[in-house]
């Protein structure tokens, strides 16, 4: 049987697609081959994806918001009516399993657009009466103009959605930059653009790496907004690239994430969700749970329970639903997903489950993709580079304490503030914890 050939994407700029000059190969994570060529977009590109959002600026930020929101939930209606064709795509694409991309990633890109449609009407405008001065102060909300969006690739559409959700309804246009590795749901989503009553300019698609045209929309002058979704280290980039504009800024960055387990923790509950919150998407969500502190005294019997409980997250190819892992996004980051490992071994922690230890039996098709079993590992201290840094894979921690400031302590000992979670039936507990820990979200 012949392969099908290679999907060619194009940019979508102005409410038209445009062909691009040079191409980057896209592979497909689970076989290693490639499959997609996406646009290695210039900073020219980028000029006219800019301009044509600035042009259709003045009419769309003067419509209403129930105009603009009728827009976006039809947009929603177009891409839940392809829910399967967005799933198939999305999970060939990343390399997550068809059933995440059936029930998380495409249904909340859905849902991100339906929100949002429906919470700019609900706006309301503050007011203050400064009656010694005989005046009245009013706050009013106005769009900014072209925001440029720049998305990662854990969870493609569903993040990025997320972005030009809000950013349009409130009546801002878009300059979006999806991962050059995970582009093609994005630019099937551009087809049902015309379709949904988007004008023409208001959301364009600019394909391509980030050291061209992620720095080039960053840097422009007239894209008043960056949000990003990624690496601290691109996002210091891109600080200082905004710098001089005085740009507003939204970044969301790594995690590593804490859960802190009490004695007096319902165990069942607490070993079915961490596991979970641990492996889900490969382990390539920036809110994974990825350093587990067990109080001392339950420690060996949740170790015991939580390795056996892994070992049961199966591995596999993303189209089989029984599996809970795909792939992960590609050979680099399965290597250095691996040498997390290696070093934990190095300094003589104990690899529990997962990789070097279990054998993951995959068909011959797919032994080329990039494969790991969720991974449990013991003894590593809190200053190795296991427990300091973001490993963004399907590997997390596991390490007894002995007080609550201790868990404190060494919960925060990290310089990520994503999120963290606390399992105890003590609600004074979880209240004190939730004072102290250094998370903007916790659970």
């Amino acid at each position: 049987m012949s392969k099908p050939s290679c999907l060619v994407l194009k940019n979508f700029i102005g409410g038209k697609f445009v062909p691009g000059r040079r191409h980057i190969e896209s592979y497909d994570p689970s076989t290693g081959e490639v499959y997609c060529k996406v646009p290695d977009s210039s900073k020219e590109e980028v000029e006219a994806a800019v301009a044509a959002a600035k042009d259709a600026f003045p009419d769309w930020s003067a419509r209403s918001s129930e105009q603009r929101a009728k827009i976006l939930n039809k947009l929603a209606d177009l891409i839940e009516a392809h829910l399967e064709e967005f799933a198939q795509a999305e999970s060939r694409d990343q390399g997550k399993t068809i059933t995440f991309a059936r029930t998380v990633d495409i249904p909340r890109s859905v849902y991100n657009f339906r929100f949002f449609a429906s919470s700019v009407l609900h706006h309301t405008n503050d007011c203050s009466q400064m009656d010694h001065m005989g005046c009245l102060n009013y706050t009013i909300r106005c769009p900014v103009g072209v925001a440029g969006l720049i998305s990662p690739w854990n969870l493609p559409l569903y993040l990025l959605t997320w972005k030009i959700a809000p950013a349009i309804v409130t009546g801002n246009t878009v300059v979006a930059k999806p991962s050059e590795m995970t582009s093609v749901t994005a630019w099937m989503m551009c087809k049902l653009m015309q379709e949904a009553g988007v004008p023409p300019g208001v959301v364009n698609i600019v394909f391509g790496t980030g050291p061209t045209a992620g720095d080039a929309l960053v840097g422009h002058p007239e894209v008043p907004l960056i949000s990003f979704t990624g690496s601290t280290l691109t996002a210091q980039r891109i600080t200082e690239r905004c710098a001089p504009y005085c740009k507003k800024l939204s970044l969301e960055l790594g995690g590593k994430n804490p859960a802190v387990v009490f004695a007096d923790a319902d165990l069942d509950k607490c070993i079915e969700t961490t596991v979970r919150s641990s492996f889900s998407n490969q382990g390539e969500i920036c809110l994974c749970t990825s350093r587990i502190f067990v109080e001392r005294s339950i420690y060996p019997e949740f170790l015991e329970r939580f390795v056996v409980a892994a070992k049961k997250w199966k591995t596999g190819v993303p189209s089989d639903p029984a599996n809970n892992n795909g792939a992960l996004i590609s050979k680099e980051h399965l290597e250095k997903v691996r040498s997390f490992v290696a070093v934990a071994k190095s300094e003589g922690a104990t690899i529990h489950c997962g990789e070097g230890v279990d054998h993951l039996d995959l068909p011959q098709e797919n032994k080329s993709g990039y494969y790991m079993p969720a991974t449990v590992i013991s003894g590593v201290s809190d200053s190795s580079h296991v427990m300091q840094e973001e490993i963004f894979g399907p590997v997390t921690c596991v390490s007894p304490f002995d007080t609550e400031d201790e868990a404190v302590r060494r919960a925060n000992g990290v310089r990520y503030g994503l999120a963290a979670t606390v399992w105890s039936k003590d609600v004074g507990k979880v209240h004190r914890l939730a004072k102290q820990l250094q998370a903007g979200n916790l659970r």
